[in-house]
């Protein structure tokens, strides 16, 4: 791409503009920032809005090439050599400061030391690292990742190692001790076994091992129609966020011949491929943050704690260049079959969406947030709320879609047995069961008959 493209696109991860020669202490943070995370260049003659200004031409182009060097020099450690040149874009002068992503991180302001000077790219501003921020560059520098690292407080005797086991039998594999060690799963030290951060959060021991879900009347998060939040083994929770979603999206039926199929309104391997995306990708030293899933009207949301990771653009990203950020998580789901190829997860998302006639997902590096939207599409009869006057009636106001359809089913057929709920609302005997015992309690629903015979209606109030 070149320079004009790039000033066109705006400031981002990468690029910062000044319209005239910054103080000091600006253009030091600046180049921090770009080192410590993917590189970057600071253009100066351009103003905020991309607007080319160029330099004042009384001003000496060597004179003030000279005095960056020396701020970047005096005011950055570990040292930074980065390449200083000029452009000329339609007559006008600007100044170019390229900055290259480090080896010796955590690169930081000298006055202010490594604890208070350090400084990181989020989006297109500079941010003072936090110290779990300095703890990950420090760990890049080893080339080491958070989950491969030795958690000393946890006995791994007294860690239920059994939904892993399951999930390596669902595959025809096996796992014991010289397997768990292999994955980086455990490690020894002095004659002891020691879990690692990626055992404990493939089991889901810390606190932001979540994925909340939410389905949102709406397009709005005004109002809530229905949530739940996901804890333990990381598996299960990919599993029933699933299930969480099928529930809260539409079926779509297609005669072919004698015989009906069923097809959800966003293709399941684009679901699948996003939630995986999400867990495997996610950065987990931050434990005040959750995944969370959110449905609405027209999108499905899924929102993951930690932009992109730092050497890498969200350009890169779309053009299928690959880092692992969680090693031990990734390996082990490469061994499950849950990823096929590396850096090829959002490609698939982004392909499956485009083959089923749904418009482009997108996929962006918000903040330090990695934000996936994949349109819904929403046929004109499937699973409608009544409506009068394009307004939900009252009484159906604190249900969730899955209840309005079971109603709106049971009063066109006049009775609903739970066989006919599994295949209406997509989900499994057991949570249909639910369901149906959720809306018994709440006497919307009556149950009658036993055994096969068994059935629900409306509670006379509901019809």
């Amino acid at each position: 791409m070149s320079l004009i493209d790039e000033i066109k696109n705006g400031e981002s991860k990468t690029l910062e503009f000044k319209k005239e020669f910054p103080n000091n202490e600006s253009i030091a943070k600046t180049v921090i920032a770009f080192s410590n995370t993917s590189g970057g260049k600071l253009i100066i003659g351009v103003d905020n809005n991309g607007k080319i200004i160029g330099l004042k031409e009384n001003v000496d182009i060597f004179d003030l090439q000279d005095k960056i060097a020396s701020i970047i020099y005096d005011d950055c450690y570990p040292n930074i050599i980065p390449e200083i040149y000029t452009a000329n874009i339609d007559g006008k002068i600007i100044i170019v400061v390229e900055v290259f992503r480090g080896s010796l991180l955590p690169y930081y302001f000298k006055k202010e030391g490594k604890n208070n000077g350090t400084y990181i790219r989020i989006g297109a501003t500079n941010r003072k690292a936090s110290y779990d921020n300095i703890l990950e560059l420090e760990r890049q520098k080893r080339n080491i990742s958070f989950d491969e690292e030795i958690n000393y407080d946890v006995d791994f005797y007294s860690l239920d190692i059994s939904p892993i086991r399951l999930e390596f039998e669902k595959v025809g594999k096996q796992i014991d001790m010289e397997k768990l060690k292999n994955l980086k799963l455990i490690k020894e030290e002095n004659g002891k076994i020691y879990p690692t951060n990626g055992l404990l959060i493939l089991l889901g021991k810390y606190e932001n091992c979540t994925i909340k879900c939410a389905r949102f009347k709406g397009k709005t998060m005004d109002i809530f129609l229905d949530k739940k939040d996901y804890n333990g083994d990381l598996f299960s929770q990919l599993e029933k966020a699933e299930s969480f979603i099928k529930n809260h999206i539409n079926l779509r039926g297609e005669i072919k011949g004698l015989q009906r199929t069923d097809t959800y309104e966003i293709p399941i391997e684009a679901i699948r491929e996003a939630l995986i995306n999400a867990v495997v990708h996610r950065d987990y030293t931050n434990m005040g943050r959750d995944i969370k899933v959110g449905i609405y009207d027209d999108i499905l949301n899924i929102v993951s704690p930690g932009g992109f990771p730092s050497t890498l653009t969200e350009k890169d990203i779309l053009e299928g260049r690959s880092e692992v950020r969680n090693k031990v998580i990734a390996r082990v789901f490469k061994e499950l079959n849950y990823i096929e190829q590396w850096g090829s997860g959002i490609k698939r998302i982004k392909s499956t969406c485009l083959k089923y006639g749904l418009k482009e997902p997108i996929i962006k590096e918000t903040g330090d947030f990695v934000d996936v939207e994949i349109y819904r599409e929403v046929p004109e009869s499937a699973g409608k709320v009544p409506e009068s006057a394009g307004k939900v009636p009252e009484k159906y106001r604190d249900l969730s879609e899955q209840e309005i359809r079971i109603i709106e089913y049971i009063k066109n057929n006049g009775k609903i047995t739970s066989k006919e709920v599994e295949k209406l609302i997509g989900v499994k005997n057991r949570r249909a069961r639910e369901i149906l015992k959720e809306m018994i309690d709440r006497k919307i629903i009556t149950r009658k008959g036993r055994g096969r015979s068994t059935y629900y209606s409306l509670k006379a109030h509901q019809k």
